[in-house]
């Protein structure tokens, strides 16, 4: 497992005010990471990660064989900060049946004739399953608040200030802490990337012709929002970390550190749920013994 000082420090505490430059987007989190030197955390992030890999696939059918939890697990970031590869390369030994990812872009005609949850409420995992949400319902706090011009406007009249933006994040926490309660175990994971390596790659998303169609203008016009960008997840973060569903600020800069932590917590989660194969009973013992004979009997 990672150290515990690590996970310590991208956890965001509860009613506390987060600065994201507070959160380092590299790979030398501890001041014992920076004694253990880059290339030997990277040795060590690789083991652990195959390790939690191969435990997923165990963790997941327990899981699902258990049928009293789900697990949820929300990725927002940056564009360009890697949730896709994340959920490549962290449920790919997990048996597809096992896991459901939902990525949430621009609404519908349909979605805003709803609520700004609901399209994410239908998503939910059912229990013994792993659901994925590659963006999610914290988009309606995040580029709408950046760019209020896309407030749904079906909504009743009122000020769209301060109190619009705070019933918003009572109404994620009310729904998050509804979920918890009801068996679903919540993972947020906020994929912290540098200006500079966004930078880095959406250049190499444009030299390189097999990743061009992964580019898209609105990269651009989107990063001249940066630091709005930075303020609107500042306040999100701030007033939605609670001790039933944290967020976690994940170092994104370098791809096998935001691997390593994510399958590390997504595991560890798991395992701490106490999961137990269902108790087969006399009755069901007798049943098993006799079909045993049956299928015993048919080569004799």
């Amino acid at each position: 497992m990672l150290d515990k000082d690590m996970i310590d420090a991208i956890r965001v505490s509860s009613g506390k005010r987060v600065r994201l430059k507070d959160f380092d987007t590299g790979w030398a989190q501890t001041k014992e990471l920076k004694a253990l030197g880059k290339e030997a955390f990277k040795e060590r992030a690789k083991v652990i990660l195959e390790k939690n890999l191969e435990e997923l696939a165990g963790a997941q059918e327990l899981l699902y064989a258990d049928d009293r939890y789900a697990v949820l697990m929300i990725l927002q970031a940056m564009d360009a900060a890697g949730k896709d590869g994340t959920i490549k390369h962290v449920m790919s030994g997990v048996n597809p049946q096992g896991c459901q990812v939902f990525s949430f872009k621009k609404p519908s005609v349909v979605e805003l004739n709803h609520t700004f949850l609901w399209r994410s409420m239908i998503c939910l995992p059912e229990r013994g399953r792993i659901g994925i949400f590659n963006r999610s319902y914290y988009e309606d706090v995040l580029v709408v608040k950046v760019h209020p011009e896309l407030v749904n406007q079906k909504l009743p009249p009122g000020k769209r200030g301060k109190s619009f933006w705070q019933a918003r994040y009572d109404d994620i926490n009310a729904l998050e802490q509804h979920l918890v309660r009801n068996g679903t175990v919540i993972l947020k994971f906020f994929l912290h990337v540098s200006k500079e390596e966004q930078k880095r790659r959406f250049l190499e998303r444009l030299d390189r012709p097999e990743k061009n169609w992964k580019f898209s203008a609105s990269d651009i016009a989107e990063r001249a929002f940066w630091d709005s960008y930075v303020e609107a997840y500042e306040d999100a973060l701030s007033e939605t970390t609670t001790e039933w569903a944290p967020w976690y600020v994940v170092p994104a800069d370098n791809k096998w550190v935001t691997h390593a932590v994510v399958a590390d917590l997504l595991i560890s989660t798991i395992h701490s749920l106490d999961l137990r194969y269902p108790e087969v009973t006399e009755q069901q013992r007798k049943a098993l013994a006799e079909a045993r004979t049956k299928l015993i009997e048919e080569d004799e």
